[in-house]
């Protein structure tokens, strides 16, 4: 594993071009891109004003950079640099934009979610459509490209807009039987819609391309409901986090409850592997603790860690969240499969510094990963089973069916790592801190291609 040297960053903006040859960020109102291979730069642009959103064309041609506060958007092309466009929003504002699949067309939100304006690049042409529902996720297009579902209120009720992206025509139009739609999400084969209601009511609802309602999963009543949904890759699972702590895993066949997964106290399951991370902080001599090792932020004071494999039953540490105030922290937040559906990674927001790890094929615990500070972002390899995660120090975490590691980030300064991305090829990792971002590579065995 090799670690490239530090580069500055703005507001976590990086991003791997879809085809995986450019490495795009934002410094303030920068916009650099880099070679991934050498990070040698390719491109310098620079905006208008500082960057709040940045987001690569599906062709990896155009990159988009939005600048909220002034209600501007800025696209720069890599084939030809001296080209470049810019859509003013003016007084309506702007507080979402983003790429159509085909590259070629930009959806902006104004303000208030008074409408969505869709922008062409090719014929300048602009449409329009309204109602778009502010909330949790109100957008969704199909993995091929081919279908835009677009999450609607009007007359206080919710609908589905289902629009071909082709030349954005109405294909289907159908009101929701929701209470307060919160988010919508396809299917990765694109033939189911799932539609989900507020926290308010626990509502999971199964829509076919043509809008027909094709099942209603509702796991309890007058409790918090669904806070977290997600698919399977190859579509067979719809798992549903819940506020009740538990995740459920729905089938495609007959959209019933096929397995419940738990996040107990105590951890008594004789398939699990319980890792904790422990920490000790290495023997300091007198001659490194001069007024430079000190100044300089060396590693000198930073933790060593490693896991230690636990016997069971384990106590897993629980914070009680406050009743009084809203968004309480509780329940699974996070769901995340492994590309090849093998696996499932969830955290419990009550037990921030633990990631559980299910097997879906034996639907049971497989791994316990308790870190010791609350977990800020997990993430799995885009080709492997291997889970990648940070804690917002200066440690990055691997899991894999063969065990965990704990590997220090050997950066000067002290680089403490907030969010982490895989690079498409699962070869690499670019890990970003608070205004800065670095590239960790894995070393790839012959057995692992």
């Amino acid at each position: 594993m090799n670690f490239s040297e530090v580069f500055k960053q703005s507001n976590q903006l990086c991003k791997v071009s879809p085809d995986g040859k450019y490495l795009a960020t934002c410094v303030q109102y920068r916009l650099v891109v880099r070679d991934v291979s050498t990070l040698q730069i390719m491109h310098l642009y620079t905006c208008l004003d500082q960057i709040s959103h940045m987001e690569w064309s599906s062709d990896s041609l155009f990159i988009l950079c939005a600048m909220y506060k002034r209600g501007l958007v800025q696209v720069w092309s890599l084939e030809q640099p001296d080209w470049h466009c810019k859509i003013d929003e003016g007084s309506i504002g702007l507080v979402s934009s983003r790429w159509s699949p085909d590259g070629r067309h930009i959806l902006n939100t104004t303000e208030f979610h008074l409408r969505i304006t869709v922008w062409s690049l090719c014929t300048k042409a602009v449409s329009y459509i309204k109602y778009p529902k502010a909330c949790q996720k109100g957008i969704d297009f199909s993995r091929d490209g081919s279908y835009m579902a677009l999450a609607e209120r009007r007359d206080c009720k919710d609908f589905v807009s289902i629009f071909v992206c082709d030349d954005w025509h109405l294909l289907r139009h159908f009101e929701t039987e929701t209470q307060d739609l919160a988010g919508l999400e396809w299917s990765p084969n694109g033939c189911v819609l799932a539609v989900w209601d507020s926290c308010l009511e626990y509502k999971v609802l199964l829509y076919s391309l043509d809008g027909r309602l094709l099942s209603t999963y509702s796991a309890y009543e007058w409790s918090l409901g669904v806070k977290s949904v997600s698919w399977s890759p190859s579509s067979q699972f719809l798992a549903i986090g819940s506020y009740d702590e538990k995740v459920r895993i729905i089938n495609h066949i007959t959209w019933k409850k096929i397995a419940q997964f738990q996040h107990p106290a105590t951890v008594e399951s004789t398939k699990a592997t319980v890792y904790k991370e422990v920490e000790r902080r290495p023997a300091v001599g007198t001659d490194e603790m001069s007024l430079h090792n000190i100044t300089t932020g060396s590693t000198l004071f930073n933790t060593q860690s490693k896991y230690e494999i636990c016997s069971l039953p384990v106590q897993v540490p629980v914070v009680k969240p406050d009743p009084d105030r809203a968004n309480p922290k509780i329940g699974v937040s996070v769901l995340a499969f492994s590309s090849n559906n093998h696996y499932l990674a969830t955290k419990n927001d009550n037990m921030a510094s633990v990631v559980w790890v299910w097997n879906m094929q034996m639907m049971s615990l497989q791994a316990v990963l308790e870190q010791t500070s609350a977990v800020r972002c997990f993430q799995w390899d885009p080709c492997h089973p291997r889970l990648a995660l940070c804690t917002g120090n200066t440690k990055l975490y691997l899991w894999s069916p063969g065990g965990c590691v704990a590997v220090q980030v050997p950066t000067e300064g002290g680089f403490q790592v907030h969010s982490l991305n895989w690079h498409c090829s699962g070869n690499s990792l670019i890990l970003l801190g608070k205004e800065q971002l670095c590239l960790c590579y894995m070393e790839t065995d012959e057995e692992d291609k």
